[in-house]
């Protein structure tokens, strides 16, 4: 049967690569296999709950009857907490008509770009990144992409923005990133800042302005010697162009609770909450109620982060130190030291390798398929997240990985590995 054509964006709108991967993986285990799955940017409840103290305040919102509609940019008194908790923890000053709440990141980006963005505008974005690719599809942004590399820690340079700025409306930024789990140094993010505001000062008053969209959603999520660094904390200049993406989905392992925020100017603040208004894609009132207390329990706050962070922190290492083990021995894989949020970026290079059953890996799909089928290994490919089809490089997640496991998966993948010719 034949379909009449919807929408341009419906018929032109790409799937989301890591869905199409997570079903061939849960195809796998409802055939009985065993599957190491570290696909998933999320949590596993039983290995990362989520904060005690914030569990029983939702449920006593509810109990509460806290179940009408929140105000458009979120009910006053978690916009203060908010308040209250970045400038107690980044020294960051916002009012609370800079401040919109909504559930989750997701439709705060999606209405940064709704905004900002008109049709043919020029977005710039890095990859391998989350979602930026389809974000500026969604609205008809002309895609300035840059190819990032690990000599960069797959983040953008000045240098390279500087190529596309010139008549740009948006720059996209995440770090820590998300999905390589690395970070913008202080220098780099403050060479970013200075170009932003160079242009700026070169339009006219009646011309749109170059503004960042700056997702920090991993910004606690930090390891070792790695700091995370802000934009308007570097340069206050910034503040004027750049909105701030954030929330507790991945700061308390709360992904499902929907709870996001987003700092910016008031105008465009303004404008974000008038489009949210539309879509209705508010956190719900109940978990307004409850984060607004937690935000301001410090004690309880810095408690969790620490054996949180521990609990991260451990499983990251444990990947990468098998990585690098394994590369010792000469197999073509590597991994780049953890530094921040829930991923590792590992290379697993094997295309024009045989396997027993003398099927050659030509391309990096093939690969993929290898190590899901032969070494049960499901991670993602950093063309799911704009780059290059053939790049060799993946996205590692712990937030549901069991440590009992990290060591089985090793002696897997090395016997697949070891069979390759």
């Amino acid at each position: 049967m034949s379909h009449s054509p919807l929408s341009h964006l419906a018929e032109t709108l790409i799937g989301s690569e890591i869905v199409k991967l997570g079903n061939a993986i849960s195809e796998r285990i409802r055939n009985g296999e065993t599957i190491y799955n570290y696909t998933i940017g999320d949590f596993d409840p039983n290995i990362f709950p989520i904060p005690q103290e914030l569990e029983t305040l939702i449920i006593e919102a509810y109990k509460k009857h806290y179940t009408n509609y929140p105000a458009a940019d979120g009910i006053l008194e978690l916009r203060k907490a908010v308040s209250h908790f970045i400038q107690e923890r980044e020294g960051l000053h916002y009012e609370t008509n800079e401040i919109q709440i909504a559930s989750g990141g997701r439709p705060l980006i999606y209405t940064i770009f709704k905004a900002i963005v008109d049709k043919d505008d020029k977005v710039i974005y890095a990859t391998p990144s989350w979602n930026n690719n389809h974000y500026a599809h969604l609205t008809d942004g002309q895609h300035c992409v840059i190819e990032c590399s690990v000599e960069n820690n797959f983040m953008p340079t000045a240098a390279d923005i500087a190529q596309h700025a010139s008549g740009a409306t948006l720059i996209c930024l995440c770090t820590p990133q998300n999905p390589t789990g690395t970070t913008l140094s202080q220098e780099a993010l403050e060479d970013i800042c200075d170009l932003i505001l160079e242009e700026n000062k070169k339009r006219t008053p009646g011309q749109k302005k170059l503004y960042l969209l700056f997702d920090q959603m991993y910004w606690t999520l930090t390891f070792g010697n790695t700091v995370h660094v802000n934009p308007v904390s570097l340069r206050p200049a910034m503040k004027e162009y750049t909105i701030f993406v954030d929330g507790i989905s991945k700061a308390f392992a709360a992904t499902g609770v929907r709870v996001g925020w987003s700092l910016g100017p008031a105008n465009v603040i303004a404008k974000m909450k008038a489009i949210l208004s539309h879509i209705g894609a508010w956190a719900p009132m109940a978990e307004q109620k409850a984060v607004a207390a937690y935000l301001t329990d410090k004690d309880a706050i810095d408690k969790y982060l620490v054996q949180f962070k521990k609990e991260i922190e451990k499983r990251l290492h444990l990947f990468y130190e098998g990585f690098i083990a394994l590369k010792k021995k000469g197999y073509n894989v590597d991994a780049v030291a953890p530094q921040a949020a829930i991923y590792l970026t590992i290379k697993i290079d094997l295309k024009g390798k045989q396997t027993v059953s003398g099927k050659l890996l030509c391309t990096q799909g093939d690969v993929t398929d290898f190590i899901l089928s032969e070494a049960k290994l499901a991670i993602v490919p950093f063309l799911a997240f704009g780059g290059d089809q053939q790049n060799p490089w993946y996205r590692l997640s712990v937030g549901t990985s069991r440590i009992e496991d990290i060591n089985a998966m090793f002696i897997q993948l090395e016997k697949a590995l070891a069979n390759l010719q």
